[in-house]
Parts: structure tokens; C-alpha cells; sequence
């Protein structure tokens, strides 16, 4: 069973918080959805998923579902914001997860005097709902300008992918607290310790 602890929020996009739920790909990944139960906290915790299913009432297929679409999304993000085409499977893979997701009912709202169209945010009621939201999350990061802003942390510890929102683009760590600072802090040592 996962912890809260290791599903991180420094990926700024729903579909990047997920993909990093494989952590330390730089040298021994790391699975943190290791059983059914795990997919449906993960979707809790990041707001996509109502109260329902209860955990363990998940099925096995939710766990097999999420990973190859997990997979999918990190590849075809990664081919993109390096400038190539995604695969045709990876496109497949998560053309059919978005299927799965909560339709928005339209809504009509007054705003200074003008009608105008108001979408409602979209909660799924169960894990293949949820991971159709995280893969329209997906493409719509695909199909942005943004997507040439993803990167991958610089830590030899890390490997989390991340959108770079910083004004210059040159942002290296997943976060400056878990990453930046501990890279800094060892690269110091190291330097301190050749001199002494």
C-alpha cells in the first residue's frame, strides 16, 4: 500500500503528478501503485475521484489500466516535448482512457451582463473514470504550448517530470526544497571535502 508521501505534486499538470507515480527512474524505479487500492487513493488525492468505489471494491484490471496508461502518457510527453511524434499505441492508449471520462454538463451563467458557457469540475465516481480525466489532462498538455516546457529533474535521485514555469525557463529541479537544495548542499560537501 502506498502512502500520501509518495504520490508528489510538482509536476503543475494532473497527467505529470501521475506519471511520477513510477519514482526514481534515473536508477531503480520505484512502483507506488502497487495494488488496486493504490489507483483509487492516488485519483482521491488529487481531487478526481468522489467517494466511491469504496477501497476494496477495486478491480485488479483498474491497477493494469493505470499503469499502461501511466506508461503512455510518459512516453508520448516525452516524444513531444522533445519534438517528435507520439507513438500510435501510446495515442491509442490514451484516446481510450479519455473515453472513459465524466462528460461536463454545460452550464449557462451571467457574467457582467453577458451570457456566457461555465464548465462544472469534472469528478469521476470510479477508478476508469478518473483515469480518463487524467489522460484528457494528458492530451490537452500535448496539444498546448506547454508541452515544451516539460523537463525532467536534474537530481541523479529523481527522474520526476515537471512543466517549467519559470520566467527564464531554466528551472532544473522537480522542486527547489526536495531536489535543488540537496543537490546543492551535496554538491558543497563534495567541494569542501576536495579542498580540505
Amino acid at each position: 500500500m502506498a502512502t500520501d508521501d509518495e504520490w508528489l505534486r510538482y509536476g503543475g499538470r494532473v497527467c505529470l503528478d501521475f506519471a511520477n507515480t513510477l519514482r526514481d527512474q534515473w536508477k531503480e524505479p520505484r512502483e507506488t501503485l502497487r495494488e488496486p487500492d493504490d489507483v483509487v487513493r492516488w485519483l482521491r488525492c488529487a481531487g478526481l475521484l468522489t467517494d466511491r468505489p469504496r477501497t476494496g471494491d477495486v478491480p485488479e484490471s483498474a491497477l493494469r489500466s493505470a499503469v499502461a496508461l501511466r506508461k503512455a502518457i510518459d512516453r508520448a510527453v516525452l516524444r513531444v516535448a522533445g519534438g517528435e511524434l507520439p507513438a500510435p499505441a501510446d495515442l491509442a492508449v490514451i484516446n481510450e482512457a479519455s473515453a472513459a471520462a465524466p462528460r461536463p454538463a454545460p452550464r449557462l451563467v451571467l457574467r457582467g451582463g453577458r451570457l456566457e458557457s461555465s464548465s462544472t469540475p469534472r469528478v469521476a465516481v470510479d477508478a476508469s473514470a478518473g483515469l480518463g480525466l487524467v489522460a484528457q489532462d494528458a492530451i490537452d498538455l500535448l496539444l498546448s504550448p506547454e508541452i515544451r516546457r516539460v523537463r525532467i529533474c536534474a537530481s541523479e535521485h529523481c527522474a520526476l517530470r515537471f512543466v517549467d514555469r519559470s520566467p527564464a525557463r531554466n528551472r532544473r529541479w522537480c522542486s527547489m526544497t526536495r531536489c535543488g537544495n540537496r543537490t546543492k548542499v551535496r554538491l558543497h560537501q563534495a567541494r569542501s571535502r576536495a579542498r580540505g
